[in-house]
């Protein structure tokens, strides 16, 4: 092979990083690479780079392979530790173009691979300017990193660090930028990005920069939130939710659990009835938003009653969108001490979970056919709606917003067929 390879797990942010290390890497000479961006999320996820990592090494017998990201940051020697790995760069290492121009030389010990740091001792993030993200229809832009809340299952804290923001004229200045380059959409992405200001000066808010960078880009045509925590939306959050048509109605909620012992034996900061509410306020906003979530299955301790307000969220929020984790424990962490479930039981629950999503996902789907919607070209045939659901459409160029009307579904996408006069648009432009 030659140039930069980056093979990356996880995350939104991952993403969008992994095109920064791209640059940065390039910028700094280096060639004959595969970069493995890795994620800590769960136990499969670093068993999955791991197996990435071997398959890497197979079919590169002489690049240099550099692991970093999330697990590389809090498992280091785990992968120094590996015979196919030359370096391991921290997550504030990855980002650094003298990382890579002053690699280890090949053939070191373990201990020598690791360039990895205090991710506690960070306390600013830079804006990074990324023009592009090679392959994608939509741009992605860091607007924070890192979580000063400690829930008991996660590890990302120790992968990313304590929360800091990038001042809103950088995030701005970006957006145009994307949108100069023929972007109409943005994402707007963080480790926690509902806490996103509370580090600068006035405490901005997630809503308040949405809709600065709104108000200060006219001829960005639409903009998304990656993932929230619904206990810290803000009223210009709201706001924009109920009276902005650019801000795109669709918002993955980071919920866990449905049950109020088992989310505070996860150190979440809500409630179940504040999910329900939350939910039930922001389709009132906008009649048609989509809602997504994040849910663990076999947290140490849920009982089968426990299960069952999991499940039962799903149509208490009325989501449409499962994310579900089978819960896997971090070494490290505070869950990870606590009485476990065995596996078969994890899984079956999680199975549950997931045949629950898919049938609300179904519903979802259902009820959208034969409604009039706006659609992102992702790629050819493929393209998204306003509230994220995939739709097969013959018609447009990557990147291109055309109309079209929804006539079924494939219980995995919608299908819908251009509107007459939109094609004729696209044939004139």
């Amino acid at each position: 092979m030659s140039g930069v390879d980056i093979i990356t797990f996880g995350c939104r942010l991952n993403t969008y990083e992994s095109e920064v290390m791209r640059r940065q890497a390039e910028s700094a000479g280096l060639n004959n690479a595969v970069l493995v961006n890795t994620c800590a999320v769960t136990g499969e996820a670093v068993r999955q780079a791991k197996q990435a990592i071997r398959r890497a090494r197979r079919e590169n017998p002489a690049a240099r392979i550099i692991v970093t990201g999330c697990a590389a940051q809090t498992e280091a020697s785990t992968f120094a530790s590996m015979e196919e790995v030359d370096t391991v760069l921290g997550n504030e290492e990855k980002l650094t173009a003298s990382a890579y121009r002053n690699l280890p030389d090949f053939g070191v010990s373990a201990e020598e691979k690791i360039r990895v740091n205090d991710i506690m001792s960070v306390r600013n993030t830079a804006p990074q300017m990324v023009d592009a993200i090679e392959g994608r229809a939509r741009a992605f832009v860091q607007v924070q990193n890192g979580c000063d809340h400690r829930c008991t299952f996660c590890i990302i804290p120790f992968g990313r660090g304590n929360s800091r923001s990038v001042p809103m004229g950088a995030v701005v200045t970006q957006v145009e930028r994307l949108v100069r380059n023929g972007y109409r959409e943005v994402v707007i992405t963080g480790v926690d990005a509902t806490s996103y200001g509370a580090d600068l000066p006035g405490r901005p808010t997630l809503g308040k920069l949405a809709r600065t960078i709104l108000g200060k880009v006219p001829d960005l045509q639409r903009l998304r939130l990656s993932s929230i925590d619904s206990i810290e939306a803000d009223e210009h959050l709201l706001g924009l939710i109920a009276d902005e048509p650019r801000f795109m109605p669709y918002l993955h909620l980071s919920l866990q659990h449905g049950d109020d012992m088992i989310l505070k034996r996860m150190k979440r900061r809500h409630m179940r009835s504040d999910a329900v509410e939350f939910c039930q306020k922001v389709r009132e906003l906008r009649p048609g938003i989509a809602l997504g979530a994040d849910l663990i299955a076999g947290f140490p301790t849920e009982t089968e009653d426990m299960f069952a307000n999991a499940l039962s969220l799903i149509d208490d929020c009325a989501l449409s969108f499962l994310h579900v984790f089978p819960f896997s424990p971090r070494e490290g962490t505070p869950a990870a001490r606590m009485p476990q479930h065995d596996r078969s039981l994890i899984k079956a629950r999680a199975a549950r979970l997931r045949q629950k999503g898919e049938q609300v996902y179904r519903n979802h789907l259902s009820a959208m056919v034969e409604t009039d919607q706006t659609i992102l070209i992702e790629r050819p045939g493929l393209g998204r709606t306003e509230n994220f659901t995939p739709v097969c459409i013959d018609g447009g160029d990557p990147g291109t917003i055309i109309r079209g009307i929804i006539t079924g579904h494939d219980d995995i996408r919608l299908t819908a067929v251009a509107k007459s006069d939109d094609s004729a648009k696209q044939a004139a432009a």
